[in-house]
């Protein structure tokens, strides 16, 4: 007992000497924490934080007290000011990882909270690159591919100019005020777009706008002008109107604008806007900017003439070999012209995504016939009344319908991000127009697809593709294997969507069938979905001409054949002239030791057997359509067409889009809306 007692006795003498020096220790360490400055800091910033959090916890006491509304409806002062911080951080990063962000440029509040709204967080690189230059008052030429944000380019520092910039101080305002600015434009429908912009933007800032164009009434116009604006939009024609009448007083113009500069060349407004631009008397007191996706002779020639020798000039192409977009898959697809209305259903079934289609035609008799033969699709061209014309736009970009028929009236300015496809039913006339017809897709960053027809005994894609800088994708018409994938999908989730309160009462019907017919769960599935989607019966199309029921062949006579009067004379030594004469489309091939042409279906036999008859003739069912000569290489090389038979020998007899239905499936049925509804009964 005697030793545990005193064990106890030590370890608490032990204990109690322990807890003496941990108090010394800590007092130590205390002092010398009071003399460490850095130790002194951060005491006094805990300090500090724990008051900041008393604080809040007052405000948040404080503001419940103010508050007869539950939590969720009233947010605290201190969490107000949390998301403000947060975020004006957000912005700071996007400014910091982008370096288009729209923070990083001179814009007022105003036009970033507008920008915003229509989801625009950074500049395209034209608006980014021309900016600055235009806001700080120096002339400008500026040139990009088509669809890459010209308009806003001048538009957003034109604004900031007028209400914080140089010209603010010599801006009139009040009642009859002359316009700031002018802005000339090839078509309506650009002039209207362009103005729609200029409205959204300036009437952000305060500032008024006005249109002018050819085929509106005359009277709004000129009341509007009178009354007082600061931004006049216009086509060339109706504005010079304005100008001799004393509508539109150019005395204190601040900006001229030309946009689409080759167009208006295209056009033939060349004396029109060479007069507007010379009204302006003091050159030096206007800043003039011309923007344009090609610069021809004549666009040089303006920009030397009527803009200062100190003019920038931005080309964001250059001689850069690609003069079209980039964000568009540019196809060409041999098609005949009769077969067009039965390829074009297909194409947009299999390329438009569910998007908007416009069609280009050469002539407005060709969109007149193409608009009515295709369900739903609206015609647009120049000999419609404006304000028709103005409906089926509205009508367009709604989503109303989705294929709009156009002649080149829209291939400048339509300015509609989610136009998917593109088809041109045949080669434009010059390179310049396939750019800005192309251009109407792949808009604003997003992708398309562009799709050009052609006849290649008439046409010169070779031409097109080298001086546009465009790699073509050569294909054929979709196959039925294309199309039914297209259409399979929707059509299955449709059947996916119906409620599942039907199967008890078809569901006896379906194991009877199932049961009855002979064939497989998957392929009573399969012949379902054709009749959902209107497709019952697949039909073969040539490679060549896209014609249904028609097969391609390939003919070699172990010789070169140097023209199609040669080919037709070799096939008339081994067939009958009745099956010669039903021959269409003879191209020769590239390489000069071929022809291919197409036949009816049902004589293909005859055709392949008839090669027995001839010796060193070959005749074969084209699998791949190989490269064919064109236009430009037949008659360079061969001089000539032979027979003529006209290409793909349409034989329509007066409707120049004679065909009936469309494409590799017959029974199919379309809605009004497009091209992706077929259960009304309309057939082709």
């Amino acid at each position: 007992m005697p030793s545990i007692s005193l064990t106890n006795t030590t370890t608490a003498t032990n204990s109690s000497d322990s807890k003496k020096e941990k108090k010394m220790k800590k007092k130590v360490t205390l002092e010398s924490q009071e003399t460490d400055p850095m130790m002194v800091s951060i005491k006094k910033e805990k300090k500090k934080e724990k008051e900041k959090k008393k604080r809040k916890a007052v405000e948040f006491d404080d503001e419940e007290e103010r508050s007869e509304t539950s939590s969720e409806l009233c947010e605290p002062v201190n969490l107000k000011k949390s998301k403000k911080a947060k975020v004006e951080e957000e912005e700071e990063e996007v400014k910091a990882g982008d370096p288009n962000a729209v923070t990083r440029f001179r814009i007022s509040e105003p036009l970033r909270e507008t920008l915003k709204k229509r989801g625009i967080e950074a500049l395209f690189p034209i608006q980014a690159r021309t900016f600055e230059d235009i806001l700080n008052g120096g002339d400008l030429v500026g040139r990009a591919r088509t669809g890459q944000g010209k308009t806003l380019a001048f538009v957003l520092p034109i604004l900031e100019s007028l209400v914080n910039g140089p010209a603010k101080a010599s801006r009139k305002t009040g009642y009859g005020r002359p316009p700031s600015v002018l802005v000339l434009l090839p078509t309506r429908e650009l002039a209207t777009q362009v103005f729609d912009d200029f409205k959204v933007y300036g009437g952000a800032m305060g500032l008024n706008s006005c249109c002018v164009y050819g085929g509106a009434s005359y009277q709004p116009q000129e009341f509007a002008l009178k009354r007082g604006v600061d931004v006049v939009v216009g086509t060339p024609g109706r504005t010079k109107d304005h100008i001799e009448k004393g509508n539109i007083d150019l005395s204190l113009l601040k900006f001229r604008v030309l946009d689409e500069a080759d167009e208006m060349l295209r056009m033939g407004f060349v004396e029109d806007v060479e007069l507007i631009l010379g009204k302006v008397k003091d050159v030096n007191k206007v800043q003039t900017l011309l923007f344009s996706a090609t610069l021809p002779g004549w666009v040089k020639q303006i920009s030397s003439k009527f803009l200062k020798p100190t003019k920038k000039t931005i080309d964001l192409v250059g001689n850069e070999k690609m003069k079209a977009s980039t964000n568009v898959r540019h196809i060409v697809l041999p098609c005949s012209t009769s077969a067009i209305p039965q390829v074009i259903p297909d194409i947009i079934c299999c390329y438009a995504s569910g998007g908007r289609t416009i069609i280009f035609t050469e002539k407005r008799e060709s969109a007149n016939e193409l608009s009515g033969l295709l369900p739903g699709a609206r015609a647009l061209h120049g000999e419609i009344q404006q304000s028709q014309r103005e409906v089926t736009l509205s009508g367009f970009r709604s989503g109303k319908f989705l294929t709009l028929v156009a002649t080149n009236v829209a291939a400048r300015g339509l300015d509609i991000n989610d136009v998917q496809l593109i088809i041109q039913c045949e080669p434009p006339n010059d390179v310049e127009a396939y750019i800005h017809r192309s251009g109407r897709t792949g808009r604003a960053g997003n992708s398309g697809v562009a799709v050009m027809l052609y006849d290649p005994r008439r046409s010169n894609i070779s031409k097109i593709q080298r001086e546009s800088g465009v790699k073509f994708e050569h294909i054929t018409a979709p196959k039925a294997e294309d199309i039914a994938k297209a259409v399979g999908v929707e059509a299955a989730e449709t059947i996916i969507r119906v409620s599942d309160s039907v199967i008890p009462a078809f569901k006896s019907a379906a194991e009877d069938l199932l049961s009855t017919s002979g064939l497989s769960a998957v392929e009573l599935l399969a012949k379902a979905l054709a009749k959902a989607t209107g497709y019952t019966e697949i039909k073969s199309r040539s490679l060549l001409s896209s014609m249904e029921n028609h097969v391609t062949l390939l003919l070699e006579s172990g010789k070169p054949i140097y023209t199609p009067s040669f080919a037709f004379s070799v096939l008339r030594r081994i067939l009958p002239e009745d099956k010669v004469e039903s021959v269409t489309g003879m191209t020769l091939t590239t390489d000069g030791n071929g022809a291919v042409f197409d036949v009816k279906k049902e004589d293909v036999d005859t055709f392949l057997a008839a090669q027995e008859n001839g010796a060193g003739v070959s005749i074969e069912v084209v699998k791949t359509l190989p490269s064919l000569q064109e236009r430009e290489q037949q008659r360079g090389r061969f001089g000539g067409g032979g027979r003529g038979r006209g290409g793909f020998g349409d034989r329509s007899g007066g409707n120049r889009f004679s065909g009936s239905r469309g494409g590799g499936f017959s029974d199919r049925r379309n809605s009004s809306g497009g091209f992706k509804g077929r259960n009304n009964g309309n057939k082709w």
